[in-house]
């Protein structure tokens, strides 16, 4: 779990809930991960006693100041009679992570205090042949390997420094040296190495002393001088004041009416924002999470772009006013779609193919199939159109219309049973099985009906009707087929079995909600009212912290017998957004408005969400926080205040 991100789309510092650095991400957001979700350890020394901040001796607050990525810290040790507060960030144009350290005596007497810091660095995720060592002419500590640097330093200068071996043998690391209160390390090592850092002071009775500390991110060994020269020039203050000014006036630069809204769901609809541009890469790329340690269980992570969850996040931040992310993102969709028209389960933030696990080979039927969940085609060219729509940027759409929107439309067209008129089997977006999906259909559907929509802005006239015709041949097959009279709501799929054939599955599934949310049916249609009774019926975990399930009989990641599945947030938000979609009066609103309310109340204290929570215990399970909770909030508010507006 993550607890505090910070970053500035090319340099990502994540924290755990115990206030150690877990991921540094330079210089894509989300790759690479110099440090392998290891932690760089933060301690204290006073009066011949030593402790880490991770320790249980320190009661811990982690949180931000308002409306910036800016976070604050507060950290206290009644032992040893000493109070921490720490403010974080990464500078909003240089990648500088800065820490700014208030240490206050508790104790009611002078004594003399060490501050260490140490760093775990694994350079282009992995221990060999990095080297830490002493650079006298910038008085810094500085790790390397081939085209990655990272400098460290502090003002006033730190006073004692160690490098040494660290996960070799019996050596555990110079993080060990700091706990007797001394370092005694070498000026160099290499190999598998790591670095800590001490800074000695006096505190008078009640005293608080002031700290700055700073990594330098950069590509050459110049490039990190420059910065470190940067920041001592004009000081470490003034990057924290420009950066918390920059933050409050990105978050602030739209003049949304929220009609009322509380302060609180103000204040978290700006904290989500945050925290979502922070998963976003400068190239384009929106990262689904960044949290090293689901690898421990997976052997890979979340850093990706599924462009799914891209689509759904660059929409919600169109809403909210931010076209740049969209248009990055977009112009990275065209660069990296299949030539076919589609594209592949998941991308690396720079773009390239990442690791996946949907097979291009039945091996029953021995014949090729393709590897995609259509729904991360069809959705791109849907929110191409919604962010047309709302910014009417014409030559934006129009280099994008050739290579991008009528190759991925051609391919929904023919993708399809020539007599059910249906989409072909594809993966799900939970990708844990192969079929006809009800929610794919009617993604397929808003993606066709977008490029229809473009067709006609260009004058393409029997292409935007080919569209339309599809779009809504799918929309009738799915009414025929996909609709249970005995069950009376929507199947959940059709299921593609290895021997080529398909077995319907009645599963309540909470995806269905976009029946209604891609314009396939209206909210107050009979077979809508229906499928999603059913979905908060039965989804919906009555529990102290409450909230709703992907699915029937979910077993991912749940620790809790007696539970549909763990509690989702984007599936929560998902039934809100139906009770603002069917909403005919302002009181329909209230149910709503509870949802969103009870999403917040399940945030950790920063207004971090995570992908799932027990919904027993309220603890957050695999990655945290995910980018696509966020931006479900953020769309959520803004379709609420759309709805609010009709009355």
């Amino acid at each position: 779990m993550r607890d505090i991100p910070v970053g500035n789309g090319n340099l990502l510092v994540n924290f755990d809930d115990k206030y150690q650095i877990r991921d540094i991400y330079f210089p894509h957001v989300g790759q690479e991960n110099h440090t392998e979700g290891y932690p760089s350890r933060f301690g204290v020394w006073t009066d011949g006693e030593f402790d880490w901040i991770s320790s249980d001796d320190w009661d811990r607050q982690l949180e931000y100041l308002p409306e910036t990525l800016v976070t604050n810290v507060t950290l206290t040790n009644k032992k040893l009679g000493i109070s921490v507060v720490c403010n974080d960030t990464v500078a909003s144009h240089d990648n500088i992570y800065l820490r700014r350290i208030l240490v206050t005596d508790l104790s009611g007497h002078g004594r003399n205090i060490r501050i260490f810091l140490h760093h775990d660095f694994r350079i282009y995720e992995n221990k060999v042949g990095n080297t830490a060592y002493y650079d006298p002419e910038t008085r810094s500590l500085i790790h390397y390997k081939k085209h990655r640097y990272f400098l460290i330093n502090t003002l006033p200068n730190f006073d004692a420094f160690a490098t040494g071996r660290k996960a070799f043998r019996d050596r555990e690391g110079t993080w060990r040296d700091a706990e007797d209160g001394k370092l005694n390390g070498g000026a160099t090592t290499e190999g598998s190495v790591d670095s800590t850092i001490g800074v000695y002071f006096h505190l008078d009775a009640g005293q608080t002393k002031e700290i700055h500390y700073w990594i330098a991110a950069g590509t050459t060994y110049n490039e990190v001088n420059e910065l470190n020269d940067h920041l001592l020039k004009r000081g470490p203050q003034n990057f924290f004041d420009y950066t918390s000014n920059y933050w409050k006036a990105w978050v602030n630069k739209n003049s949304t009416d929220f009609g009322g809204l509380s302060d609180e769901i103000v204040s978290f609809y700006k904290r989500s924002l945050l925290i979502a541009d922070a998963q976003i890469d400068d190239g384009g790329a929106i990262l689904a999470a960044n949290d090293h340690d689901v690898t421990e269980r997976a052997t890979d992570h979340y850093s990706y772009l599924w462009t799914r969850d891209g689509a759904f996040i660059a929409n919600a931040l169109d809403l909210a006013g931010y076209a740049e992310v969209g248009r990055a993102f977009y112009e990275l969709c065209a660069k990296i779609m299949d030539p076919r028209g589609y594209f592949l389960q998941k991308y690396n933030p720079d773009g390239t193919v990442a690791s996946g696990w949907h097979p291009s080979w039945n091996v029953y039927l021995q014949e090729a199939m393709l590897p995609i969940q259509e729904d991360e085609t069809s959705l791109v060219i849907w929110a191409l159109w919604e962010h047309y729509a709302k910014y009417r940027d014409i030559d934006f759409a129009h280099r994008l219309y050739r290579n991008l929107t009528i190759r991925c439309a051609d391919f929904l067209v023919d993708f399809r049973d020539p007599e059910t008129k249906l989409p072909k089997p594809s993966w799900n977006l939970w990708e844990d099985r192969r079929g006809i999906h009800t929610y794919t259909c009617a993604t397929v559907v808003a993606g066709l009906r977008a490029a229809a929509n473009f067709a006609e802005l260009f004058a393409e006239n029997d292409r935007a009707h080919k569209y339309n015709n599809a779009a809504n041949e799918i929309v009738g097959a799915m009414r025929s087929h996909l609709y249970s009279r005995e069950h009376g709501r929507f199947l959940r799929a059709f299921q593609a079995n290895d021997d080529g054939s398909l077995t319907s599955d009645a599963t309540v599934d909470a995806s269905m909600f976009a029946i209604f949310a891609f314009g396939c049916f209206e909210p107050d249609d009979e077979m809508v009212v229906n499928t999603m009774r059913a979905i908060e019926e039965r989804l919906t975990n009555r529990t102290e912290f409450g909230g709703v399930a992907r699915f029937e009989n979910d077993g991912y990641m749940r620790e809790t017998a007696g539970i549909v599945g763990n509690s989702w947030f984007i599936c929560t938000l998902w039934v809100a957004e139906y009770y603002i979609a069917a909403a005919k009066t302002r009181e329909d609103l209230g149910k709503a408005l509870e949802m969103i309310e009870q999403v917040i109340s399940s945030a950790l204290p920063s207004g971090v969400l995570a992908e799932q929570m027990d919904p027993l215990t309220g603890k957050f399970t695999s990655v945290s926080p995910l980018t696509w909770s966020h931006s479900t909030f953020v769309a959520a508010i803004h379709h609420y205040l759309e709805k609010l507006k009709t009355f």
